[in-house]
């Protein structure tokens, strides 16, 4: 057997510092925070510096922007609104996004935005939460007309000029075509965003305040949220995008005055949230624990179930594979194996370390927040580096098949 520590071998955990130590010394990664837990017991790495020229080290509450990584977390919103039957399934989102009434279809996805078919329906809650209601961000049709004007409508992040307010931001939404029909196929990232907007409409409330209030605050996650505060930014690394070509550490982010450090015009449940290792653990051991935290259900086990199980058909899914195994370059494995719940991906097939059912997502921002209930196993990775450079990713890569040598019963 070996010396274990609560689930985890001593000898593997020595090794999954020594990989993640690989990256730190050689300069590829300034800095990082690793959690992973099994059960009761919980190990934490914390290596390098905040900045890629050395100075204040790493700190296990360092906080970090979470980037896609709050996909599965942003979700959680909407459950609490089906689990109180203020939302159902099969509701369509009409009532409370007009804009999205009456939708024309894009007779193909390459072709001009005037050439269109009226929706076969009308778009359910449904399929905003399983990414299937008809827009999204398709990596496989860059270039397109439909995607060009997403970009040009500012209707993702990342791009030069914010998002604009959700009102705004809806308006615009209404007056592109769908990419394809409602519940056809699956598509990244805008879903997500629009979720946030569909909390906010319902609950008559800021869609961060709701959250704040049902999620973060009965889960202790103090840190968790669309900005940092003044009295935070101390504790928030820059966000690097190296070089693509030379690898040089280029500031995508900066702390003081940058992105995060005041309330957004728009809180996307997309990729907005700011967060910690250990407020993201207390998320998903909430999950593996069927909803409940300490004494208190967050969640009903089946909202829970619904989130964390596979909800696409196998013609859904193709789309979904496509993005992992087309964008290669920046893959490590996770987003590829399998399907997709509510807001995270979940394990269909076991095509690496991790077995089938593993479920959570990960962040271009050089995130990654995984738990798996076959082993009980949580494993969080927070970096400062983006994906411009395959090193991020290849450091999750490393990370989980470190980990799930080290898992011993």
């Amino acid at each position: 057997m070996g010396h274990t520590k609560g689930g985890f071998s001593e000898a593997g955990l020595r090794r999954l510092r020594e990989v993640l130590a690989r990256y730190v010394d050689s300069g590829r990664i300034p800095g990082l925070v690793a959690l992973v837990g099994r059960g009761d017991e919980t190990h934490v790495e914390v290596l390098g510096t905040m900045r890629h020229d050395g100075g204040a080290p790493m700190r296990r509450d360092t906080i970090f922007r979470m980037a896609s990584t709050s996909k599965p977390v942003t979700i959680a919103a909407a459950m609490v609104l089906l689990d109180e039957c203020r939302l159902r399934l099969d509701d369509l989102v009409e009532p409370w996004l007009p804009e999205l009434a009456d939708r024309q279809v894009l007779k193909r996805i390459d072709g001009p935005l005037d050439e269109t078919v009226p929706a076969r329906r009308p778009i359910t809650v449904r399929d905003v939460l399983t990414s299937t209601f008809g827009l999204g961000m398709d990596m496989t049709s860059l270039g397109t007309p439909i995607m060009n004007a997403v970009f040009e409508q500012g209707l993702t992040p990342n791009l030069p000029v914010p998002m604009p307010e959700p009102d705004e931001w809806m308006r615009r939404l209404g007056e592109l075509p769908l990419m394809y029909q409602p519940g056809e196929r699956w598509q990244y990232h805008i879903s997500s965003d629009l979720l946030g907007v569909l909390v906010a409409r319902v609950t008559g409330r800021p869609f961060e305040e709701f959250l704040s209030e049902r999620v973060f605050e009965p889960l202790g996650m103090r840190d968790t949220g669309f900005h940092v505060p003044a009295d935070r930014l101390d504790r928030l690394p820059p966000l690097y995008a190296p070089h693509p070509q030379t690898g040089e550490f280029l500031v995508w982010d900066e702390a003081e005055g940058g992105r995060h450090s005041k309330p957004p015009a728009f809180a996307g449940g997309g990729g907005g949230l700011n967060s910690t290792a250990d407020d993201y653990h207390a998320y998903f051991r909430m999950l593996l624990n069927g909803g409940m935290h300490g004494g208190e259900r967050i969640l009903s086990r089946p909202a829970v179930e619904l989130m964390t199980t596979n909800r696409l058909t196998p013609e859904q899914n193709a789309a979904r594979n496509a993005m992992a195994t087309g964008n290669v370059h920046v893959s490590h494995g996770q987003g590829q194996h399998g399907g997709w719940g509510f807001g995270m991906a979940v394990r269909t097939y076991r095509g690496d370390y991790a077995p089938v059912g593993q479920f959570g997502w990960d962040g271009g921002s050089g995130t990654a927040t995984y738990a798996d209930p076959v082993n009980q196993l949580t494993g969080i990775l927070l970096t400062q580096v983006g994906a411009s450079t395959p090193d991020s990713t290849q450091l999750i890569h490393d990370f989980w098949t470190t980990l799930y040598q080290a898992v011993d019963d």
